[in-house]
């Protein structure tokens, strides 16, 4: 489809695209001639400096169980044995933006690792070393990866990512939003099973062939 594309708004600290991931895998994999993908960094505790205390621990390990009951991803609950964690989603999405920089490609694999590491392997992707070692596991060369991710540049571009999801008007992640030749459409905002989503993205196509059509004609 002609200009159509989606933009994922996510963050890889988010347990609910964490639990979105079957879904827009699936959704690439069906509809990914029809419309590109784009990933945009939500921005979901960009910048805390706090130690993540026992009330949010708590609300956190409840956000997780909720996420399994729906989804049926798995987590790792060692992650609450943890005592001085900040749960500061920056680092991670700024290492995502400097994959998305430096191989665009390479972007939704590597917040597949991001994920698989936090929420199964209870690894800290706040660590630049960690996010290193996840980026060269995917054969992207650490030292230009650990330069480019602190830069000037790369910072610029995350907090860039942050404003444009607060401009679409994104609270809450996983959003989905389609980009067509009209005004931007929400396909989702949170969680939903791929069977549910694709109605709303087959509307979506019908909506853009019509607008198409209807531009060709004026």
């Amino acid at each position: 489809m002609p200009g159509a594309k989606l933009l994922y708004i996510a963050d890889p600290m988010c347990s609910w695209c964490w639990g979105f991931s079957p879904v827009i895998k699936r959704v690439f994999e069906t509809y990914g001639r029809s419309l590109s993908l784009d990933l945009v960094m939500g921005g979901l505790r960009p910048g805390t400096t706090e130690i993540m205390n026992a009330e949010t621990g708590a609300l956190v390990r409840d956000h997780w169980r909720h996420v399994t009951q729906l989804s049926g991803q798995t987590f790792n609950y060692e992650f609450f044995d943890r005592t001085t964690f900040i749960y500061d989603t920056e680092p991670p999405s700024r290492a995502l933006v400097t994959v998305r920089l430096m191989h665009p490609g390479l972007t939704f694999n590597y917040l597949d690792s991001l994920h698989r590491a936090f929420y199964q392997q209870n690894l800290d992707i706040t660590d630049s070393q960690n996010l290193t070692d996840l980026a060269a596991a995917l054969g992207i060369e650490p030292q230009l990866f650990a330069k480019r991710f602190v830069s000037q540049e790369t910072r610029t571009e995350t907090f860039r990512d942050f404003y444009r999801a607060r401009q679409l008007g994104v609270t809450g992640f996983p959003t989905l939003i389609g980009i067509g030749n009209r005004e931007p459409r929400v396909i989702t905002a949170g969680y939903r099973s791929f069977d549910m989503l694709s109605v709303e993205l087959e509307r979506f196509l019908v909506v853009c062939a019509a607008n198409l059509a209807q531009d060709d004609q004026d």
